[in-house]
């Protein structure tokens, strides 16, 4: 029996109809897998800098006496996802955008340059230890104790000539045999040399916990963005240590902001003070060894990850007032702080029973 050519051509439009909708369900379900180019930021874990990782002290001192510490001294981070560090997908960028605590924000906003996921967490550790730095020499002058400066390679760039030859907190000592202990010194070093001269650096590196002398050879190039100019590749500046030992061990985490409670952590534990009086306390917070408190990113994310874990007290760089209006966890407080002073202050305030400066009311 013969099938009627018009029942036919429905049936073939049928199958038609029924691949066309499936492919499209295939691409639609590919597109929502795929990367987007935006950086989300959540809250993160939060770190007590006066307490213990695998049991071993986030911050610890030998060689001078330390004192008792109660309650927590909680650093505050933000996860990110997207951009150089991996993929973010359409769905995980919509129901970012639908949770408070979450940001979704172009990926061109943070990540100017094409970076590769690799330099962006090489940059972070150079900050971060650039931070454990500044609050050493914050904490000891708050303190009034000595504080010794030393002049050391901060960065390494990737494919220079100084990359596989120096190492980030190399201290250095002399170059061709001349003392220096200043940046500019370096600096005006390498350029007052013709293109192609070699240099010989004497450095101090720490190995498995003991300081190697080390004499590094490096010759200069042309520099890329001015072929007038010799370039080795590093980048140096002050970094400061006190005459007993200071080790931070938190790992895995970058980026400058956790200078403030690194500084709160380290006066909690070389005063007698007892700072946080067995009470959560949390912050965030660039910091200057002469104590000044800066700016850093992610603070909505950060007050939504402090109380999550417990936090009571929330110490935040008085800049970000605005950005954070609207936006403080139930049961949080929050104190705006310029300078350690101000964050110490804010503390004792509170643990006795008062109210910190916090922003101002006509923020808005």
């Amino acid at each position: 029996m013969t099938e009627p050519s018009d029942q036919r051509s429905v049936t073939s439009r049928g199958r038609v109809l029924i691949v066309s909708a499936s492919s499209l369900l295939v691409l639609l379900a590919i597109a929502f897998l795929l990367p987007v180019p935006f950086v989300k930021m959540a809250p993160g874990p939060t770190f007590n800098v006066i307490g213990t990782i695998d049991d071993k002290p986030v911050i610890s001192i030998e060689g001078t006496t330390t004192y008792p510490t109660t309650g927590s001294l909680e650093m505050t981070t933000v996860m990110e996802s997207g951009g150089p560090r991996g993929g973010l997908t359409f769905v995980d960028a919509l129901a970012s955008w639908f949770n408070p605590a979450d940001a979704v924000l172009p990926r061109e906003l943070i990540y100017p340059d094409e970076v590769s996921g690799e330099e962006v967490k090489r940059r972070q550790a150079v900050m971060f230890s650039t931070s454990e730095s500044d609050a050493v020499g914050a904490a000891l002058n708050y303190l009034k104790m000595p504080v010794n400066k030393e002049l050391v390679v901060t960065t390494v760039y990737g494919e220079s000539p100084s990359d596989g030859i120096f190492e980030p907190t190399d201290h250095i000592l002399s170059i061709d045999g001349v003392k220096v202990d200043q940046a500019q010194q370096v600096v005006e070093t390498i350029r007052s040399n013709p293109i192609g001269t070699s240099f010989e650096f004497e450095v101090v590196r720490r190995v498995d916990a003991k300081d190697e002398t080390k004499r590094l050879t490096v010759t200069s190039i042309a520099n890329p963005d001015d072929e007038l100019l010799p370039l080795i590749g590093i980048g140096v500046g002050i970094f400061y240590a006190p005459d007993f030992n200071i080790d931070f061990t938190l790992e895995d985490v970058g980026g400058p902001s956790a200078g403030l409670m690194f500084t709160l952590g380290l006066i909690d534990k070389l005063s007698p003070q007892d700072l946080a009086k067995g009470r959560t306390i949390a912050g965030t917070g660039t910091i200057t060894p002469e104590g000044e408190i800066g700016p850093i990113g992610g603070i909505r994310q950060k007050l939504a990850g402090a109380r999550n874990n417990g936090a009571e007290l929330f110490l935040m760089p008085a800049v970000h007032c605005k950005e954070a209006s609207g936006h403080v966890p139930d049961g949080l407080t929050v104190a705006a702080v310029s300078t350690v002073s101000e964050a110490v202050t804010s503390i004792e305030t509170w643990t006795s029973g008062g109210s910190p400066v916090g922003c101002p009311t006509d923020e808005g």
